[in-house]
């Protein structure tokens, strides 16, 4: 299967497993949460986030992913397989700091969170040690995405993680239906990720040429990788000054405590499946931009690729965001029946309009991988992290939840800004042109299904209930769709959804 092939359908089973996802998200997430309760919730979101600060590649899963698309685009197998020997010995290493790192953690919990009161400490604490374990032994195999990525295994990839997700939501609900709680939650999420793990080695091993070369070992490659994931784990570092962070804080600072934590928990959700639609395609590309800038066709490939890829995603995201200003109250209150949620509204929203102006840029982002320029990256990453955590601490104090929402919309707004900036100067793509193709042209019919969106929410006579949700949420998609194939699509767009939409129709009647 070509490349092509492999990203078109790596994209329909990405689309298929968030749209299973957001399904499972109005039907299974505020059922689990009535059956473990609010302040269990916020627990586990919390034990997840802290164990996330910790636990991070230091910038391995991304130099896996640049240096084997750059051998790939080489025709160097030999050189990946020494490669992948190198990285899997640096990963035991880390992997024990790691593990050393998260039992001193542990004997600190009662002094970190003193706002916690005795319960709920010896149940996050359980929490703590289930996720930890489970991270530990996961975390030499965080590569493996970036295997299947250089060698354009997507849709295999893709199936990986729909099995994931599905096992968990399945065996989720039977274990709560059983009368298991919130301990039961992490730890369905702990096996579902072992089992993903086996399957995404059993395709390594078989899909691919990957012979990983374990006796290999080469100073100059160690300094080589070293230099490009230090500014990576710079990088990752900073942005575990955002979301992993801001649990932490708000549990700390704020007077909401649990609470707070779940509100903003939740939020976090919603922003994750925006985020998760948006971002399903980007990784695909990191093989084709290599190959583009190793065969010398940067000038000429690269800004049209990503205007291309830039106006889906803007259509994508664009549609998301919109609706979840017009209908999210609705959504939270009505569908998913929490009233005592309401908040998450606000935090979402502020969550996620930046994410409309950063997103489709990721083309942009990708390349900077490639070319190896992650310094610069990383250093709007430490600005973000830093105006964060100093506006999240004064904010979080007073607007618990809201107010870390509205910190985190300040450093996203200013890492786009920034970011831009570099793509201007640093990589030279005219993203004057990339904003007038993707956001100005495009503005217009976001603006007139928002203005409808709010209208229907405002005027619908129907009962606050699902059903007025519903109807409200395909007038909007059906009036974004009209308004995009007759004013929004280009011919290449056109020929993109209906010719996808028809190979997919006859393989399914055949």
């Amino acid at each position: 299967m070509n490349s092509s092939k492999q990203i078109k359908l790596g994209a329909v089973f990405s689309y298929v497993a968030i749209a299973f996802n957001m399904l499972a998200g109005l039907l299974y997430t505020p059922w689990m949460i009535s059956k473990i309760g609010q302040s269990n919730y916020g627990l586990f979101t919390l034990a997840n986030s802290l164990i996330t600060l910790f636990v991070m590649d230091f910038g391995m899963g991304a130099a896996v992913s640049r240096f084997v698309s750059k051998y790939n685009a080489e025709g160097n197998q030999q050189a990946v397989n020494n490669f992948l020997g190198v990285v899997y010995k640096l990963y035991l290493s880390i992997d024990a700091i790691i593990c050393t790192v998260l039992v001193v953690v542990f004997f600190l919990i009662d002094t970190i969170y003193t706002k916690l009161n005795p319960g709920e400490l010896e149940i996050f604490k359980v929490l703590y040690i289930i996720v930890g374990f489970f991270s530990v032994c996961s975390f030499p195999f965080t590569n493996l995405n970036g295997i299947l990525t250089s060698y354009e295994r997507f849709s295999e990839m893709k199936l990986c993680d729909m099995f994931h997700k599905l096992f968990i939501v399945v065996a989720m609900v039977i274990a709560l239906l059983c009368g298991r709680g919130v301990y039961a939650l992490v730890t369905v999420n702990a096996i579902s990720g072992l089992l993903t793990i086996l399957l995404k080695w059993i395709v390594i091993r078989r899909k691919t040429a990957v012979k990983i070369n374990f006796r290999y070992s080469d100073k100059g490659l160690l300094k080589e990788i070293f230099g490009f994931s230090m500014w990576t784990t710079v990088g990752s570092l900073a942005q575990r000054l955002i979301f992993n962070i801001t649990p932490s804080i708000i549990a700390a600072v704020s007077a909401t405590g649990s609470v707070g934590v779940a509100v903003f928990g939740l939020a976090t959700t919603i922003e994750g499946y925006v985020y998760t639609f948006a971002t399903a395609i980007n990784g695909m590309f990191m093989p084709r931009i290599s190959k583009i800038i190793h065969d010398g066709k940067r000038d000429e490939q690269l800004l049209p690729l990503m205007i291309r890829i830039g106006r889906i995603q803007c259509m994508i995201i664009g549609l998301l965001v919109i609706g979840f200003i017009a209908l999210g109250q609705s959504f939270i209150v009505d569908v998913w029946r929490k009233s005592d949620f309401a908040l998450s509204y606000w935090c979402a929203v502020l969550l996620i309009v930046p994410s409309f102006f950063y997103l489709p840029m990721q083309i942009a982002n990708t390349t900077l991988i490639v070319e190896n320029k992650v310094k610069l990256q990383a250093y709007v990453f430490l600005i973000m992290g830093g105006i964060n955590v100093v506006l999240s601490l004064v904010l979080s104090k007073y607007f618990g939840a809201v107010g870390a929402s509205a910190s985190i919309f300040v450093a996203y707004m200013v890492r786009t800004i920034l970011m831009a900036v570099i793509y201007k100067r640093v990589l030279k793509l005219n993203m004057g042109k990339f904003f007038k193709e993707s956001f100005l042209k495009l503005s217009p019919w976001f603006a007139v299904t928002l203005a409808a969106g709010l209208l229907l929410e405002y005027f619908n006579p129907m009962a606050h209930t699902i059903w007025r949700f519903g109807v409200n949420g395909v007038v909007m998609v059906g009036l974004y769709g009209v308004l995009l194939y007759c004013f929004g699509w280009n011919n290449y767009e056109k020929q993109l959804f209906f010719g996808t939409a028809k190979k997919i129709l006859q393989k399914i009647k055949k």
